[in-house]
């Protein structure tokens, strides 16, 4: 029989120990990684990575609040495209009551509910008024130009119900992108637009407007909306987004800078709804982007937040955009620092 010699017999106590010790402090060890898992699981339900929709293709996002929920509408890119171009077939909703948190309510209004219509479910907006949501959204008349749709729901989570004809349809292809709000005095206004900005004076009932006013050209003036390289000699671009804050009225868009191919958002301000506007300055750059941006601002519990859409998910593309959040502050004069895009936003209560 071989004998074995010292180095190695003490090589074999000493695996023998080590053995011994992994086998003792198991438990401690499965302990902690369980432990680190809960953190890890805790962290991330204290903050919420952007893109805030990760199983599809996201754009367009329009945050409402409602109670303590925020509700935010999207459109949604399709993964095959058709003829090459945005292939978008319906609204998105989804839910949070703290940032972190979002329920998917899933489809909630398509161009399968629209007899009228057949492509091009692009942007949209809701709003409640006396019980009723209305949700606002653009889609291409069959045999026609670009048109304006209402659905109408009982929930802001739908199904929503189509009114059965365009609310605007001027026969051109101006008419998309539409924001909605509600003044003080009780006024609702729509705006809507690309190249151009327009707006009508909704009715209270909100599925017909003031047709003696009609539908109102904004003045693209470049102390309005800055030089830039759209089709107005402005950066206005498309996106509107109408609301008011602290007695000052916002107009927020998408918009083309000299010399720029993709979007940056860029806002307006006035002391009243319909103008005139002054230019505020760029909101967010082209930086990290694609193509197209389009923003949508609100409160929330105490809290600023300016949506807006990216590419960042896998396969992403100017025609596959994934909705994106960054909160912001205001100055006290009211304007509005650039706002960078970022990796995502903390809970709140």
């Amino acid at each position: 029989m071989k004998k074995l010699s010292i180095s190695k017999v003490l090589s074999i106590v000493s695996l023998m120990i080590l053995v011994s010790v992994i086998w003792i402090n198991a438990p401690k060890i499965i302990g902690n990684n369980e432990e680190n898992e809960k953190m890890a699981a805790s962290e991330e339900k204290l903050f919420h990575k952007n893109p805030i929709i990760k199983t599809i293709y996201t754009a367009d996002p329009a945050p409402f609040v409602y109670g303590d929920t925020l509700y935010l509408y999207t459109t949604h890119d399709e993964d095959v495209l058709e003829n090459d171009f945005y292939t978008m077939k319906d609204w998105r909703c989804f839910s949070t009551k703290d940032m972190v948190n979002w329920e998917d309510h899933g489809v909630i209004f398509s161009l399968d509910d629209i007899g009228w219509a057949d492509t091009r479910a692009w942007a949209p907006q809701a709003i409640e008024r006396n019980g009723k949501f209305y949700l606002y959204c653009p889609v291409h008349k069959r045999n026609g130009g670009m048109a304006i749709a209402v659905g109408i729901s009982d929930s802001p989570t739908g199904p929503f119900k189509d009114l059965g004809y365009p609310l605007v349809d001027e026969g051109d292809w101006n008419d998309i992108d539409p924001t909605v709000f509600i003044d003080d005095d009780g006024q609702a206004y729509l705006y809507f637009g690309n190249p151009e900005l327009r707006y009508v004076l909704l009715n209270e009932n909100m599925i017909t407007y003031d047709k003696k006013v009609g539908v109102v050209k904004v003045p693209m003036t470049e102390e309005s909306f800055a030089k830039g390289s759209h089709d107005t000699g402005t950066s206005y671009g498309e996106g509107p987004w109408f609301y008011k804050k602290n007695g000052l009225y916002y107009m927020v868009f998408a918009a083309f800078g000299e010399g720029k191919t993709n979007e940056h958002l860029a806002y307006s301000t006035s002391a009243s709804p319909t103008g005139p506007w002054k230019y505020g300055g760029v909101l967010m750059t082209e930086e990290g982007g694609v193509f197209t941006n389009h923003p949508g601002i609100t409160d929330f519990k105490g809290h600023s937040y300016l949506f807006y859409h990216t590419g960042e998910l896998p396969g992403g593309s100017l025609f596959h955009r994934s909705v994106c959040v960054a909160e912001f502050t205001y100055n006290e004069d009211g304007s509005i620092n650039p706002v960078p895009k970022c990796t995502g936003v903390s809970k709140i209560q």
